[in-house]
């Protein structure tokens, strides 16, 4: 059993066919077919169930690729580590966070990151917290920004500061420039622009209209918070955002809730004992000074 054996299964368990890996793989596909049945004969075990239109792992492919996948991602994090320049004058780093944090925190982050490390090639990606924590898992991200209350036991998380949620209203809103909060009954007849469900942030919001018995006027769920503040500044639909979004975003204007959304503690994600590159410990100093 060699390290392309492991590869080249994994590829077909991905595509579910023997041509398509083998296209991925640039091999032919005998090539690829003689030695997934090489793998199979060392182990003594069938690893693929052919009969059917597509080709799945049988029970016993998917516990050996489940334990393989894992030593596959401690290889390439060793080969990076091999890799690795302790100077900073170069190397890479895979970030991601949530949309929130992209709205008002990843422009003056990657700024001074920059400054600092002109040399390091920055990948960042907007995704929700549930897919940051298994890219974090599997090795293909480096990093996350999200929040504390992390779901994966495989995922360590550092705090990094409070983040204030409150209601945000455009110029033209009836409730812009207003001193007095408004009430979460009073809420109930705005009509507001979220993001999805599957968002931390929309779990966090429902989470509080729940525990109060409120029932908020949800006209439109949307994916993106940069479509969410275009929306509020220039109509009179509201939505609850970070207040820090407010403050930085011309056209758009806090207003104070009671009772208040609980604070959250935004943090740093990594994998649990994984391996942390010269890229990654400068930016997650750079990170725990920020104020």
């Amino acid at each position: 059993m060699t390290l392309r054996h492991i590869r080249y299964l994994a590829a077909v368990a991905e595509h579910q066919n023997f041509t398509r890996a083998a296209e991925a793989l640039h091999v032919s596909q005998p090539t690829l077919s003689q030695q997934i049945k090489q793998l199979e004969n060392s182990l003594h075990v069938q690893l693929l169930d052919r009969s059917g239109r597509t080709v799945r792992l049988t029970d016993a492919g998917e516990t050996f690729l489940r334990y393989t996948r894992r030593a596959l991602r401690e290889l390439d994090a060793g080969t990076r580590a091999i890799h690795d320049v302790q100077d900073l004058s170069r190397g890479s780093l895979r970030l991601a966070m949530t949309p929130t944090f992209t709205a008002y925190l990843i422009g003056p982050l990657v700024e001074r990151f920059r400054t600092r490390y002109s040399g390091i090639t920055l990948s960042l990606q907007e995704m929700t917290q549930d897919r940051i924590e298994v890219a974090l898992a599997e090795d293909t991200l480096d990093l996350g920004i999200a929040f504390a209350e992390v779901r994966s036991s495989e995922i360590e998380a550092q705090a990094l500061f409070v983040e204030t949620l409150g209601l945000v209203v455009g110029t033209n809103h009836p409730h812009a420039g207003k001193q007095a909060p408004m009430t979460l009954r009073e809420l109930e007849q705005e009509q507001l622009v979220l993001l999805r469900s599957d968002f931390a942030t929309r779990r966090h919001i429902d989470l509080h209209f729940r525990d109060h018995g409120v029932a908020p006027r949800i006209a439109i769920e949307v994916d993106s918070v940069s479509a969410i503040m275009e929306i509020v500044r220039r109509g009179q639909l509201a939505t609850m955002l970070p207040e820090a979004i407010a403050r930085e975003q011309h056209g758009l204007n806090p207003v104070a809730v009671l009772p208040a959304i609980p604070h959250r503690t935004a943090a740093l994600l990594r994998r649990q004992g994984g391996y942390m590159s010269a890229a990654s410990r400068a930016f997650t100093e750079l990170i725990s000074t920020w104020s």
